[in-house]
């Protein structure tokens, strides 16, 4: 999923707490969201608390998404309220590889129609 696909997925299902985020959706949301974040803060704290605001629930929902693409619960998100261990956790599971296939929360998220997976070089190939 290409950065501009990620945000306006982000944005479509701001409270869709349904089905699956794949890897790339949910970490070009968050350099999105770091990004935006920090351009706020240096032109007014007003402005900040603003996106701070607005940028939670999408935020959220992509979060309880990628926890659902590994096939765990979505209450597992507050598993980050334990300081550093919590963190470490979950930080180890959103990186990881999602469940290979359909699970209980869906498809996989890169299983939908008109996806096409990009195709390895056979190394002996001249190009």
């Amino acid at each position: 999923m290409q950065f501009q696909d990620s945000i306006k997925t982000c944005f479509n299902k701001y409270v869709d707490f349904k089905g699956r985020a794949s890897r790339s959706e949910f970490w070009w949301w968050f350099l999105f969201s770091i990004v935006v974040s920090i351009v706020a803060m240096f032109i007014s704290e007003y402005l900040y608390g603003a996106v701070i605001l607005g940028l939670f629930l999408p935020g959220l929902s992509v979060f309880v998404r990628r926890l659902h693409d590994s096939n765990r619960s979505g209450w597992w998100y507050f598993l980050s309220f334990i300081p550093l261990v919590g963190a470490i956790i979950l930080l180890v599971w959103l990186i990881g590889k999602g469940t290979t296939g359909s699970n209980e929360y869906g498809a996989e998220p890169t299983d939908v129609e008109g996806y096409q997976a990009p195709q390895m070089i056979d190394p002996g190939t001249k190009l």
